[in-house]
């Protein structure tokens, strides 16, 4: 390489280095967009619209929220790995839409590991294993003795490829038993068919499951996460029955791939601090969300090691949508 090529290449760096900078140094000065790939009032919508306003405040920009449901939040997740990746539209991703959709989906129009660029880790919920308190099942070992029968048990979930889905298929898979999967179109519907004993067991979020707990109407026989629920605090982990079986529901704010790496920093760091908020905190405390610390540059092999997790239930199962 001559003297003035090694110029002119030194020269081009620093300028592509300095229009980086330059755009970090902009960034926000426009309505920042999250688009949530689920309805309104869903946990993941829940949480996108109260970590979003810390970041506004954090930025000093508005934040806008638009619900793009459909197709297990594929068509919200492929709205925004689609648009441009100024930083000013973001998807408040999930276990579904950045890990499990890339293996249940035979033609899933993005891949979570390539289109993407994530952001930050928002936090996780273990899920709990629910059955009627009419059932007569006072324990797990009680739920897979039935299991163990001719008939079989049941299992609801919000539809097929599910978090909820493809963790019961997993506690079928690890008892031998015969578990069958009903799926619903929403997990309320699910829920609402375990509590009339229509069917026998299901994973939801604790959230949603802790009225019915509390008033005993519903018992929880086991936490899916390792680590248990401090909601539920007395469920024991399936892991103590399931060696390593650790499945959780997480949320991980993404954009679209080839942002500005020091814009997504930028974000980052407005969302670590949204997080550290008193309003996020008390939304997590009464809702069974956990905090999970997840660094910047371990993002894209944490999104890598859950599609793997996920496939492998997946492919086991036999869990396949088109």
């Amino acid at each position: 390489m001559s003297m003035s090529y090694k110029v002119l290449a030194a020269a081009g760096l620093a300028a592509c280095v300095a229009a980086g900078g330059a755009v970090a140094q902009e960034f926000p000065s426009n309505t920042i967009r999250i688009v949530v790939p689920f309805a309104a009032g869903t946990t993941t919508d829940i949480v996108a619209r109260n970590v979003g306003a810390g970041m506004s405040e954090n930025l000093g920009v508005s934040f806008a929220f638009e619900n793009r449901a459909g197709a297990g939040g594929s068509v919200g997740t492929y709205e925004v790995v689609t648009a441009d990746p100024d930083g000013y539209t973001l998807s408040m991703g999930t276990v579904g839409t950045l890990a499990i959709n890339a293996t249940v989906f035979s033609n899933l129009p993005y891949d979570p590991q390539t289109d993407v660029t994530p952001i930050a880790f928002i936090g996780y919920t273990p899920t709990l294993l629910v059955v009627s308190a009419e059932s007569g099942f006072e324990t797990l070992q009680d739920l897979v003795a039935a299991a163990e029968t001719e008939n079989g048990v049941t299992f609801a979930s919000a539809g097929n490829g599910t978090s909820g889905h493809l963790a019961g298929e997993l506690v079928s898979i690890r008892s031998g038993g015969n578990m069958i999967h009903v799926p619903f179109s929403s997990g309320a519907e699910g829920l609402t068919s375990v509590l009339s004993g229509e069917v026998d067991f299901m994973f939801y979020h604790p959230v949603a499951a802790l009225p019915y707990l509390e008033a005993g109407s519903m018992r929880a026989l086991g936490v899916s996460g390792a680590a248990g629920s401090s909601v539920a605090p007395d469920v024991p982990p399936l892991a103590e029955t399931y060696e390593g079986f650790d499945l959780i529901a997480w949320f991980l704010l993404a954009g679209p791939a080839g942002m500005d790496e020091d814009v997504a920093r930028r974000l980052h760091d407005a969302a670590v601090a949204s997080l550290a908020s008193e309003p996020v905190r008390e939304l997590y405390a009464t809702s069974g969300l956990e905090f999970g610390e997840v660094a910047f540059e371990d993002l894209r092999g944490f999104i890598a090691n859950e599609v793997k997790t996920w496939g492998e239930i997946a492919a086991d199962a036999g869990a396949t949508l088109n």
